[in-house]
């Protein structure tokens, strides 16, 4: 294994581990994904998971080769409004990919519309490869790392529509659900 693909072993492993089993990760930058007991601000029943699924991407210049991208993920929630978790799409070449991330939500940052939110999530995506391995900048074997800027609105207290910014190429339109 080259150097670049074991660095990305620890924090893509870190995010899957504090996704599915709510284990502590990796020691530095990856301890957002410790997760106590109980969160000091979470009541017993609080949700601590939360779905997106997303079926429709809008790509601001369309391409021939661009195909529908459909994504699915699973993230555990954590407290301080942050979280953790693992995606799984077709990119816009139709190829299988997934993104391992981090992030932090801020909810009710506009007093006059406090059911909107801002979150930002950053990590590892796999899956632009061959052909299409330049359409993401610092892609290497497939791997390349992301942030991806998102505006919500919570319906309720267990469900939201948002709308991912995905850099120069596209805006994502998805839903979630806590569980």
């Amino acid at each position: 294994m080259n150097t670049f693909h074991s660095a990305l072993f620890k924090p893509v492993s870190a995010a899957v581990l504090c996704l599915l089993i709510g284990a502590p990760a990796t020691a530095g930058a990856w301890d957002l994904c410790s997760v106590p007991d109980q969160p000091t601000n979470a009541t017993p029943d609080a949700p601590r998971y939360e779905a997106f699924f997303s079926p429709y991407t809008h790509h601001w210049t369309p391409d021939s080769e661009h195909q529908q991208v459909y994504a699915v993920s699973l993230s555990r929630l954590l407290p301080n409004n942050r979280y953790c978790g693992f995606s799984l799409f077709n990119n816009s070449f139709g190829q299988p990919s997934a993104y391992a991330f981090v992030g932090k939500s801020w909810p009710g940052f506009w007093q006059a519309q406090p059911q909107l939110y801002v979150s930002v999530s950053a990590g590892i995506i796999y899956g632009y490869v061959g052909q299409y391995k330049d359409k993401v900048p610092m892609n290497v074997g497939g791997f390349a790392p992301v942030i991806i800027p998102a505006i919500g609105y919570r319906l309720s207290p267990k469900s939201t529509l948002e709308i991912q910014l995905l850099g120069t190429a596209a805006v994502m339109f998805g839903t979630t659900w806590r569980f």
